[in-house]
């Protein structure tokens, strides 16, 4: 099933994302540099939001039931909210770093140990966002692209330590804070992005991969349809909920009828894309 190939994901990236927060860890220890702690502390923060993806994707799994006749997918949507709203407070946690030392200046530790762990951490970090954004997009995962958006975090403030380095080292430690400001602002911005999309299917919005043309050019090949009217869609990427009105000869026989509302139905399954359901009203063309 799809959620569990999402799950098997989120834990690939769990187990790597524990990994690198335990490097930096020990190298942090072991160099007396305290920013590179805070750093390994972060990024073990970071991996929480696989865990909830983990979870989310668990429940969402759950057939349906009687409570919940249409299953139990918006749990995902729920579980991509919980790590849009971690971005904000990622976010919110380098910006007033940032203003910190803007404030009252602090010099980082640079030492060959430090810039190494960064250099190697941070290519960790593009093949595993890189991966999971990869496969979010191959199994219309909403939390997973979400997720691979957590990850990029990691890169940005690696990519923010390591651009201070630089600017210490030629002479310009003012830089280090102001870059770290840019970031935030940047990571925000994704935060914000990932909340307005989830937001977006709890509403039951219609802007999803739904083509009108494509579904015009099925509807009205299908034999016995006369036109439609209508149209609507709900739901994530990958469970697509939509519903239709047909119009066809009022003539027909309720059986002839029913079943061209049968393959209207097949048909939109087998070729829109992530289409899970779709309820098909039958009525009489007005014009024959």
């Amino acid at each position: 099933m799809q959620g569990d190939r999402v799950q098997r994901v989120f834990v690939i990236v769990l187990i790597l994302n524990v990994a690198v927060a335990v490097v930096k860890a020990v190298f942090g220890v072991m160099a007396g540099s305290v920013s590179m702690v805070a750093d390994a502390l972060h990024s073990g923060f970071d991996s929480f939001s696989n865990v909830v993806g983990i979870v989310a994707m668990h429940l969402a799994g759950k057939p349906p039931d009687p409570e919940h006749p249409y299953g139990h997918g918006k749990i995902e949507t729920l579980g991509t909210l919980v790590i849009g709203a971690m971005l904000l407070l990622t976010a919110a946690g380098i910006l007033l770093e940032g203003y910190g030392r803007l404030i009252t200046p602090v010099t980082p530790e640079i030492t060959p140990i430090t810039v190494g762990v960064m250099v190697g951490t941070l290519i960790t970090n593009i093949i595993v966002s890189t991966y999971e954004r990869r496969k979010g997009e191959e199994y219309q995962s909403q939390i997973l692209i979400a997720d691979s958006l957590h990850t990029r975090s990691d890169v940005f403030v690696s990519t923010a330590v390591l651009g201070g380095f630089l600017a210490i080292r030629l002479g310009y430690p003012a830089a280090d804070p102001i870059i770290a400001l840019g970031i935030g602002l940047l990571i925000a911005r994704m935060g914000v992005g990932i909340l307005y999309g989830a937001a977006e299917v709890l509403i039951d919005s219609m802007n999803l991969p739904c083509d009108p043309a494509l579904v015009r050019a099925v509807v009205m090949d299908t034999p016995g349809v006369a036109g439609y009217h209508d149209f609507r869609c709900r739901g994530k990427p990958g469970e697509i909920f939509a519903d239709i009105h047909v119009t066809v000869d009022p003539a027909l026989s309720i059986a002839r009828a029913h079943a061209i509302s049968e393959e209207v139905e097949q048909r939109l399954k087998e070729t829109v894309p992530g289409l899970a359901e779709v309820v098909v009203h039958i009525e009489p063309d007005d014009s024959a």
